[in-house]
């Protein structure tokens, strides 16, 4: 990246941030008015779309037992081993770089074992520790992209204060409990598969929280051989847990809460560790740390640079309250906290806990804050106290330009460490200063299986602590090739492809132009018209003894019985849009009048009952699709709020139970499910207690019976 790329802009967003610095460690928790307007309960209410795409995974690696030190009592601590990344050497070697937080390096080639390149953990004995917050111990390492000849690498790692030998550099936070260090080693041989070298101290932090410490170190692969940016070193910074009650991140005279950019072989900083580039935002200001690249910042997790496009950084950054979010981050950019968290006013002094988040003001434009381009939201349960863990913290990850998998070029790919969800976004659609965009959820598949799995799935068995709780993240090698880390049972899977959901061969049978009454078996007769081009279900349905199920369908008992197959027709409900709990449904799979299965297509999505995908198996209807949230009780969008027609195509793959449910010629499905109970059966139309109709019906699918 050359100067005059950026340069000029860092300059004037510097001069700009410039008015708003902060007093060091300034406190906030004083009584003050809360900010204008409502608080803002529901940030986001719309949920990441089903995308209907899944990624195909491989066992890769598993890794050894690690224990950390000293022994902790925080459960989530307590893993298989605490590998938290994926790298590779960059010599044309192809071996893999993993490190575990409980001390030590690994490398990894494909179809080998993991052997230990370095014991960090051992060599800053007994001062080194991993025994308390989620992210002590040995954090993180990178390579200098000229480590094949000059054999150079750097590693992040935690000391206990009152262990440590040395003192920090900067301003430490007050009541310091320990520090985060960047080291540079020099292997003597750098094709060696063990370290055999030196080291030395580049730079040391205090903090005094055991959280949001120095969490990334890494060099720009995207910089121009040779150019100032092809040798500095990024270095994502915390605000050590402190942030949701200072102004620490906003402080341009402390390096946390900031990404600092640095020259590891350079030595004008103020310990001569190091250089501080002179293309740096802020450099040369007085009473400013002239390392400081970005700021206002809670806890970056991880960043990385697309390789193609404009080689933007991007920043997976974990929220405090509500938001986790996706940051394009350019030199001098402030991303708000601990005055702004996602897009919204943070209130830090707020007397009731749940009262965090307000509207931006009007004049927002003046405090020049950068947005996230993309996000979502804790979504916590009703009962939630506003100040427990909701189980939510966004990992970050990669843009896709790899070779193998076309699907996901061109696609940001990212997790959520703690529920193990995987999202991607459009990279074009990831945009400074515009809406965020927007997010699609990706399934996972076993390759040796070819099961829909998730991961806590895969890394819930051999796991230790919570099997629930993967603690994932995204690595990436040198071919741009994705990998899911896991904690939880010390395993790594790599990315072979992707799969549509429900995109079997559904079969060429087709049957169509059936809407005359002897093509249909209502369950009441009495109830349905059948003018010529509709069905029409006139007369709502009435209750029924036995189960719960439909009250009134009618079955197509033209054409066959069908195995995987595709539905294709247009719906309305005719009942008035005043009256709730609107709905039609169509049946699948169907055996009896207590055994098939059906898509709710309902106005409302907020019960149990409605706008989902069912089965009836001779007892009440059962719910199937991921899209319901039986904590929040939501589900998919109410897929029709009107009584207009609306395009509806069910698609159902026998061998694997995959059902989705399109609306509207959307590409994405609105629901979705995996069940088998069913293999084969024929369609239908009908409703609960509604009236309504179907047209230009059309089936396409295997025949499996008469």
């Amino acid at each position: 990246m050359r100067r005059t790329r950026w340069f000029h802009l860092a300059i004037a967003v510097a001069v700009a941030a410039s008015l708003q610095v902060a007093p060091a460690y300034a406190n906030s928790t004083q009584a003050r008015s809360a900010p204008p307007g409502e608080p803002i309960l529901d940030p986001i209410p719309e949920e990441p779309i089903t995308s209907g795409l899944g990624l195909t995974v491989e066992e890769f690696a598993q890794f050894p037992k690690s224990d950390p030190t000293p022994p902790p009592t925080d459960q989530r601590l307590m893993r298989v081993a605490r590998i938290n990344h994926l790298g590779e050497i960059p010599d044309g070697s192809r071996r893999k770089y993993v490190p575990d937080l409980n001390g030590k390096m690994y490398l990894v080639e494909d179809g080998k074992a993991p052997t230990v390149y370095l014991d960090v953990g051992a060599a800053f004995a007994p001062a080194f520790f991993s025994g308390k917050g989620m992210g002590q111990g040995f954090g993180f390492v990178t390579f200098d992209p000229g480590f094949r000849t000059n054999g150079r690498f750097y590693t992040v790692h935690t000391e206990l204060a009152s262990a440590a030998t040395r003192q920090p550099d900067f301003t430490p936070q007050p009541n310091t409990t320990y520090h985060g260090i960047v080291t540079e080693w020099t292997a003597e041989n750098p094709a060696a598969d063990t370290f055999r070298g030196t080291r030395r101290e580049v730079l040391r932090i205090g903090f005094a929280g055991q959280i949001h410490g120095i969490q990334q170190i890494d060099f720009n692969p995207t910089a121009r051989a040779g150019s100032t940016e092809a040798r500095v070193l990024y270095v994502a910074v915390g605000d050590g847990g402190i942030g949701a009650r200072t102004t620490v991140p906003q402080d341009l005279s402390v390096p946390h809460g900031k990404i600092l950019r640095i020259d590891p072989r350079g030595n004008d900083s103020a310990n001569g560790q190091y250089g501080i580039p002179k293309d740096n935002p802020f450099a040369g200001r007085a009473g400013v740390l002239g390392e400081i690249y970005s700021y206002g910042m809670r806890d970056p997790h991880r960043f990385s640079w697309d390789p193609g496009g404009r080689h933007r950084m991007f920043l997976g950054h974990i929220g405090e309250h509500a938001i986790e979010a996706i940051y394009d981050v350019r030199p001098g950019a402030n991303l708000g906290w601990s005055e702004r968290e996602g897009s919204w006013v943070f209130d830090r002094a707020a007397t009731n806990p749940c009262h965090r988040l307000y509207p931006l003001p009007a004049d927002d434009a003046k405090n020049g804050y950068t947005y996230p381009v993309a996000m979502y939201d804790h979504n916590p349960p009703p009962t939630w106290n506003c100040t427990s863990d909701v189980g939510r913290a966004v990992a970050g990850g990669f843009v896709y330009r790899g070779n193998k998998i076309p699907a996901l070029r061109g696609k940001y790919v990212f997790d959520d460490l703690v529920d193990g969800r995987i999202f991607y976004t459009e990279e074009r659609d990831m945009r400074l200063g515009a809406k965020p965009a927007p997010l699609h959820q990706l399934m996972i598949y076993d390759g040796a299986t070819g099961r829909r799995v998730t991961m806590p799935d895969l890394s819930g068995p051999g796991s230790i602590g919570d099997p629930k709780r993967p603690d994932l993240r995204i690595g990436r090698d040198g071919s741009g090739e994705l990998y899911l880390i896991a904690k939880s049972n010390g395993k790594i899977w790599k990315v072979t492809g992707t799969r549509t959901f429900a995109g079997c061969q559904v079969g060429r049978t087709p049957v169509r132009h059936v809407m005359a009454a002897r093509n249909w078996a209502p369950v009441t007769p009495a109830k349905w018209q059948f003018p010529g081009k509709e069905a029409v279900l006139a007369e709502a349905g009435a209750a029924r003894p036995g189960p719960r199920r439909p009250f009134e369908y009618a079955v197509l008992t033209a054409g066959p019985v069908w195995g995987s197959f595709q539905l294709e027709a247009e719906v309305r409900l005719d009942t008035p849009v005043s009256v709730s709990n609107r709905d039609v449904i169509l049946v699948y799979g169907y055996r009896s009048d207590l055994e098939f299965s059906y898509a709710h297509l309902s106005s409302d999505n907020k019960i149990y009952p409605h706008n989902g995908i069912f089965t009836v198996n001779n007892a009440d209807r059962l719910r199937l699709d991921d899209q319901w949230d039986p904590v929040r009780s939501v589900g998919a969008a109410p897929a029709v709020s009107d009584e207009r027609w609306h395009r509806v195509r069910l698609r159902h793959c026998a061998g694997t139970g995959e059902t989705a449910v399109y609306l509207d010629g959307a590409k994405k499905p609105l629901m979705t499910a995996v069940d088998a109970t069913f293999p084969a059966g024929r369609v239908g139309f009908g409703s609960f207690d509604n009236i309504g109709r179907i047209r230009d019906l059309k089936v396409t699918g295997t025949r499996v019976g008469r």
